[in-house]
């Protein structure tokens, strides 16, 4: 054994790994030492491999996108007095965006209250003059038809008089001002944009080979590289008709949880679990 001369060749094998080869080159002859170490190294290096492979997704591009947005228009013509809110302000719902120049529909309210408060009173007479047998039952019908007429173009003028002010439909932010102050409107003409901000979803097209395995509830992640920050989210709706020349499938996702500096219309990626596919099946 003295003069038997051994040479044995190893491939490079991870650090970690090192000492225990060493060991096994002095105690087993070379073919088994070679043979145990690179089972060794296998052993060592297949965790690693597995946490990778189960740490892998589907990727595809996501568009962040409001619950609910809306163009505000005029409702009558008129001038702007005062714009309220200006762009990306918040505001609650029902909070008076906008207000118009309303000196004219006012007189013209209290006009309308004069004369229905005439008509009122004509109609009372009427009935104590047929209560005294001085005026007929076609005297007192009219009057009372005069003062419903007048009553029912007061409320009339009211109605007209809400379109003074442009209201808040939920709470949100302005998004973009299409008029200024002072400026003349026509009716239906824009004023102003808003977004909903308090809930946020996103748009993802997925290939139809994987949403024939996805349903409602099924989980997802959106990393918003804007951000820095990854987003827990889940489907809420599929699209019920796959697009024809892209074979894909519309699928529309709600977040979950914290969804602190995600703003409309930043775009991420949307990342789908590898066991997507189980989900239709839970």
């Amino acid at each position: 054994m003295d003069n038997l001369k051994m040479t044995c060749y190893f491939s490079p094998l991870p650090a970690l790994t090192t000492a225990f080869i060493v060991i096994l080159a002095l105690a087993l002859p070379c073919g088994a030492a070679h043979a145990q170490a690179a089972a060794m190294t296998t052993a060592v290096a297949m965790p690693a491999q597995v946490t990778a492979k189960a740490e892998t997704g589907i990727e595809l591009s996501a568009m962040v996108l409001a619950d609910n947005e809306a163009t505000l228009s005029a409702q009558m013509a008129g001038k702007i007095s005062k714009i309220k809110y200006g762009i990306g302000q918040e505001f609650r719902s029902g909070t008076v965006l906008v207000e118009f120049d309303c000196a004219e529909p006012q007189a013209k309210l209290e006009a309308l209250n004069a004369e229905y408060l005439g008509a009122r009173e004509t109609h009372l007479a009427k009935l104590k003059l047929q209560g005294l047998g001085a005026a007929g039952d076609l005297e007192v019908t009219l009057a009372a038809a005069a003062g419903e007429k007048a009553k029912s173009l007061v409320k009339q003028q009211k109605a007209q008089m809400s379109f003074c002010t442009i209201v808040a439909p939920y709470a949100g932010r302005i998004v973009r001002l299409k008029a200024r102050q002072a400026e003349n409107v026509a009716p239906n003409q824009p004023v102003l944009e808003i977004v909903a901000t308090a809930k946020l979803k996103a748009i993802v097209h997925v290939p139809s080979a994987l949403a024939v395995k996805l349903n409602t509830d099924s989980p997802l992640s959106i990393e918003i590289k804007d951000t820095g920050r990854k987003y827990a989210a889940k489907v809420s709706r599929l699209n019920a008709r796959v697009d024809g020349v892209s074979q894909s499938l519309e699928v529309e996702t709600v977040f979950v949880g914290d969804t602190t500096g995600l703003l409309p219309g930043m775009i991420g990626q949307a990342v789908f679990p590898e066991n997507s596919d189980k989900a239709k099946t839970n």
